[in-house]
């Protein structure tokens, strides 16, 4: 199977081609950003497509990052993968981007729990919990940073996100310590297209998974009133 995956939903724009035929990723590419995905996010595409010697027509699938994460790159990155599968008449799958924090840990030790957890500013997080051997113990959701603290224990999990540090930082030095803390700034795109290229078939077009309300609201007391 052939993915294009692509993934703005937190601080970087990434895209990678995963072809399991000939053995794993093809092409990859990853840039650190806060903003300005939209504009950086095509010609990255093309430099990827162009590095793996394919055409869009040759993918098989394109998987996208749902989130939780940055509203503005959310919607960057799934309506780009939306319109190339439509426009290449393929199918698009989403991709949790807490699952993909957590899916190389997982792999790598099936016996640690995993906390995954996003900042979501304001002593918040975006949190999801996974039992050994990958069962989801937690769904994603917003969550106190006391909360996902409290997920990290009976037994030392390994924290993982762009809030690991924050998470394991607010642990009591009377608790148990965390197995192991991975904060990077966003997933790795490698398994971004891993997961995409094992998603279940069939499913709808990916949608945004935000997980709050956004910060900005309309101003409903400066309306002027209709004519």
């Amino acid at each position: 199977m052939r993915v294009l995956a692509i993934d703005t939903a937190l601080a970087a724009c990434s895209a990678a081609v995963l072809d399991t035929e000939r053995g794993g990723i093809v092409a990859s590419e990853s840039v650190p950003m806060m903003r300005g995905h939209a504009e950086a996010l095509i010609p990255l595409l093309e430099r990827v497509m162009e590095q793996s010697g394919m055409a869009l027509a040759d993918i098989d699938r394109v998987a996208v990052t749902t989130g939780p994460g940055s509203f503005t790159g959310l919607r960057v990155g799934i309506s780009a993968a939306r319109g190339i599968a439509l426009a290449a008449n393929k199918p698009a799958v989403g991709v949790s981007t807490l699952s993909a924090y957590a899916a190389p840990h997982l792999t790598a030790d099936s016996a640690t729990p995993v906390v995954s957890a996003i900042d979501a500013r304001h002593e918040h997080v975006y949190l999801q919990v996974f039992a050994a051997g990958g069962r989801t113990t937690t769904t994603p959701r917003l969550a106190t940073l006391r909360e996902a603290v409290q997920a990290t224990s009976p037994s030392p999990a390994c924290i993982v996100g762009s809030a690991a540090q924050s998470v394991a930082a607010a642990i009591p030095k009377s608790s148990t310590p965390p197995a192991s803390v991975d904060e990077r700034p966003a997933p790795d795109i490698a398994w971004v297209a891993r997961l995409g290229a094992v998603a279940p078939e069939g499913q709808s077009p990916p949608k945004p998974q935000y997980l709050r309300a956004p910060d900005a609201q309309p101003q409903n007391a400066a309306q002027l009133p209709r004519r």
